[in-house]
């Protein structure tokens, strides 16, 4: 198979795309970066229209020289282009700035004014981001997962019936960023909706690779919260969104407090701004912003629906030749036949192999970054590996006696919109070889960390790269 010649030219606008790194046998390799569900590089169009901007960078909002006033311009560009990308209009929904998906979802948490005995529906298969933060505010019901990890509706269903009326969130992934499960959230919305409750779409993993649409407020299946990361969308600049319901962050007060979310205050009265400023304490990262928008304007311009056929290829590409070989089990849907209802990325085990010495020999011999353990979702993963709760307590014990040896996880390849078919080939090659034992390192294992390390080989990290 073959990139669409679009995404081979967009390959080369990825910032470090032809790096080598130093292998085990002293050879140098290109990088083969199959971890983008983590974070993934750079677009050279993000990085120029960052330099570009850091002649102009000035404070925003309130000041009054002209580098102020092209940088607040900046600032509230952005935050159109963001509406825009999630299909929702600054009318009705607001765009608030924050560090990352994690950042805006414990916001959020705060703001809808739960209390304890409120229920909020999380899935199973949600990143701890998006279960930690209700589990705080509210009462936490869990909907199950069957066994290829996809969302159990008939759960849900059950849930929405018997905590009737006390429903107030059901928070709910856009994709899983361990077996790229896409629930139908437009279903699930208006379930919620005629439920009485309403909905956020963790959408980290989706925003990078399918196209968001929030819908119009009257629409039952609309979307009422989304957060989105920069770095999972090729913007690596510490900034993130969520956008959600102006009604829900016009009141109330926010749990960060300080310069820039208030009107007026005297010694008595706090008098808080409006929607989004009230809920941006501080100095934005107004070239975080900058940047988001910069990619999500390179996304527009490539074409989401290029990317996820690209990568539903890719997908179908690696499940056909990773299938056959010995010792491999993949862990979800491994239906070539579904790779457009999933996201590209495949999480597997080799049989008799530590997850860890697997990526360890991964990175050290074939030049390849993948992820390895439980990703941020430690119940989705016990599940998905068919734990019984003896197991789970046992490895729950033993992590809290800092020993993580025999700590549970997967090998995690998570494709890009500029990964190719060819490397592709390069992890086949690599972990058909791992599968059969032949490879070069005695590998040591750090019992604290569960990390391997192959013994008498530590590169200079300083010559590559050293502030």
């Amino acid at each position: 198979m073959s990139a669409p010649t679009d995404l081979v030219a967009v390959r080369e606008r990825i910032v470090g795309i032809h790096q080598t790194v130093p292998l085990l046998d002293g050879s140098l390799r290109p990088y083969i970066n199959f971890d983008n569900a983590a974070s993934t590089p750079a677009l050279q169009d993000v990085l120029d229209t960052v330099s570009e901007f850091l002649r102009w960078y000035s404070s925003v909002h309130r000041g009054t020289g002209f580098k102020s006033k092209v940088a607040t311009q900046a600032y509230d560009d952005a935050r159109h282009i963001v509406a825009d990308f999630v299909g929702t209009n600054l009318r009705d929904n607001t765009v608030i700035f924050g560090k990352n998906t994690t950042d805006a979802i414990n916001k959020l948490s705060y703001r809808l004014e739960l209390q304890k005995d409120d229920v909020v529906l999380v899935s199973l298969l949600e990143h701890h981001s998006n279960d930690l933060p209700w589990r705080a505010q509210a009462h936490v019901e869990h909907v199950k997962a069957d066994a290829l990890g996809r969302l159990d509706v008939a759960d849900l269903d059950r849930l929405l019936e018997v905590y009737q009326g006390r429903v107030k969130l059901v928070a709910i992934t856009g994709a899983s960023n361990v077996t790229g499960h896409l629930p139908d959230i437009h279903a699930i919305a208006q379930k919620a909706h005629a439920a009485g409750a309403e909905i956020l779409v963790d959408c980290a993993q989706l925003a990078p690779h399918r196209r968001v649409s929030m819908g119009d407020l009257d629409d039952p299946a609309h979307l009422d919260y989304v957060a989105i990361s920069a770095h999972k969308m090729y913007a690596p600049f510490g900034t993130g969104a969520l956008i959600g319901r102006k009604d829900t962050f016009e009141k109330g007060e926010p749990e960060y407090r300080g310069g820039g979310t208030i009107e007026i205050v005297t010694t008595e009265h706090v008098e808080w701004s409006g929607a989004p400023e009230r809920d941006e304490a501080g100095s934005p990262n107004v070239v975080g912003a900058v940047a988001l928008a910069a990619a999500i304007k390179a996304l527009n311009q490539i074409g989401m629906e290029v990317v996820a056929d690209h990568e539903a290829e890719l997908t179908a590409y690696a499940l056909q030749r990773l299938k056959p070989i010995a010792g491999i089990e993949i862990y979800g849907e491994t239906d070539v036949a579904t790779v457009r209802d999933r996201l590209g990325v495949i999480p597997m085990n080799i049989t008799g192999m530590s997850h860890f010495l697997v990526a360890a020999i991964l990175g050290s011999e074939w030049g390849i970054g993948v992820r390895n353990g439980c990703f941020c979702a430690h119940p989705y993963l016990l599940h998905l590996m068919g734990l019984s709760p003896e197991e789970s307590n046992r490895v729950r014990e033993e992590i809290l006696d800092n020993d993580r040896h025999d700590m549970p996880g997967l090998v995690r390849i998570s494709f890009g919109m500029y990964n190719t078919a060819a490397e592709v080939d390069v992890i086949v090659q690599a972990l058909a070889a791992i599968a059969q034992g032949k490879y070069a390192g005695h590998y040591e294992q750090d019992a604290q960390t569960g990390e391997y390390q192959a013994v008498e080989w530590s590169p200079d990290l300083a010559q590559y790269f050293k502030l």
